[in-house]
């Protein structure tokens, strides 16, 4: 454990020009006191960490003093190669950056180790669009992304329905979702932060400005919120449905898995055939006969009267079509 933690301490002195031990506590976890304990036992190995005293001081490293990455177990260093998307590095326009970075990691690493690149790029893979859609890469992703990395303000024009408009936009983070790239960013005179189609840009203007990024901004949750709330505000109908035991179990795979879920568990007790009766949200009578025809027999709809009816001349069709 300790050594592990010394590791770490001579990797973030690497990384910055000095450090208080305020500083390396809440980053190792540990208490001051610990942090002068390891900054003594890494100078009496030989690493040469020095103690600037005063107020403004902090623990530095001298001399350009640099560590291999010796510490790094192999399943460390397979998922260190795993950490980067070759196909969305590359429509961001840093494949190259990526290779080179991956080289440098690769001449630093134990020569034990050095097979790591070649041996998780074999096992595992992610091809991240949907399938039986083509991906196209938005051709201004790389000016956003150069944004992004920068901090930089940009001047974006959008395409927004039938008309474009222009915004001042801090971009703060890019997704890839299901083959679609999202900008979440902050501006056009809102305090907030919205989310972006990449593709849907006509134009983007890097200013000369960048902008103080909110230390608070997490990306991951924000978006996860935002994902939940689109669901979630797509689901504008109900219906009602009769459910089998397998159609309840496959709900869940037609319409969206969230809503099916809680839909089921509000639902009452069964009847003596199994079957239940539950309110589901959906996003249209169009869109609910499109995913509850997947269930075929296993669900009857009660209401929208309408939706029944659809239904009904399916099941004519149907038995016009097998009755024979």
């Amino acid at each position: 454990m300790r050594a592990a933690r010394l590791i770490k301490m001579v990797l973030l002195l690497q990384s910055r020009p000095s450090m208080t031990a305020a500083e390396l506590a809440r980053e190792l976890e540990v208490s001051e006191r610990t942090v002068t304990r390891d900054a003594q036992a890494l100078s009496e190995a030989g690493v040469p960490v020095y103690a600037d005293r005063g107020r403004a001081g902090g623990y530095r490293l001298v001399g350009g003093y640099r560590t291999r990455l010796t510490g790094l177990h192999r399943s460390e260093a397979e998922a260190l190669f795993l950490s980067g998307v070759p196909g969305a590095l590359r429509e961001m326009g840093l494949e190259d950056a990526a290779s080179a970075a991956r080289l440098k990691v690769s001449a630093a690493l134990l020569p034990s180790l050095r097979d790591a690149s070649r041996t998780a790029g074999q096992r595992f893979h992610l091809d991240a669009p949907n399938w039986f859609r083509e991906p196209k890469t938005p051709e201004l992703l790389p000016a956003v992304a150069d944004a992004v990395w920068d901090d930089r303000r940009i001047t974006a024009r959008y395409r927004r329905r039938e008309r474009e408009v222009v915004r001042e936009l801090e971009p703060y983070g890019l997704v890839l979702k299901a083959g679609v790239w999202y900008l979440c960013a902050r501006g056009g005179g809102r305090a907030s932060f919205r989310v972006y189609r990449i593709d849907r840009f006509t134009a983007v203007e890097p200013g000369e400005e960048r902008f103080a990024r909110d230390p608070e901004f997490d990306l991951p949750a924000f978006w996860e919120e935002r994902a939940e709330q689109f669901a979630r505000s797509l689901l504008r109908a109900q219906v009602v449905v009769r459910l089998s035991v397998a159609g309840a179990r496959r709900l869940p795979y037609a319409v969206d898995p969230l809503s099916a879920r809680e839909a089921l568990a509000a639902a009452g007790e069964a009847d003596p055939d199994g079957w239940v009766t539950l309110t589901l949200p959906v996003e249209s009578e169009e869109v609910a006969h499109e995913q509850l025809s997947m269930l075929g027999p296993e669900v009857e709809v009660l209401a929208p009267e309408s939706l029944r009816a659809r239904f009904a001349s399916d099941a004519r069709r149907l038995g016009e079509l097998y009755g024979g």
